[in-house]
């Protein structure tokens, strides 16, 4: 999936504190930061797709007709009753 975003990127900039930038700095021989920081933002869109999704369903099912309690049971009983 990196490879893939290679070919078709964009750039995005942010600023970060100094401090942290000098700590990146100092473990760039040992961390790929490109890479984990792809990767990473990868993880965050499918968690808040996810996330997304869940909020529609809870959305839908608050405005959905509510269903008395035993319902179902009730129904078939009387059609069995009515037979």
């Amino acid at each position: 999936m990196f490879s893939r975003c290679l070919r078709l990127s964009t750039v995005i900039s942010i600023r970060i504190p100094k401090k942290l930038k000098k700590e990146l700095d100092e473990l760039k021989d040992m961390v790929d930061w490109k890479k984990e920081i792809i990767n990473f933002l990868e993880e965050r869109v499918k968690m808040y797709k996810k996330i997304k999704v869940l909020n529609e369903i809870h959305h839908i099912l608050e405005n959905h007709p509510f269903v008395p309690e035993n319902y179902g049971s009730r129904s078939v009983r009387e059609d069995r009753d009515s037979n």
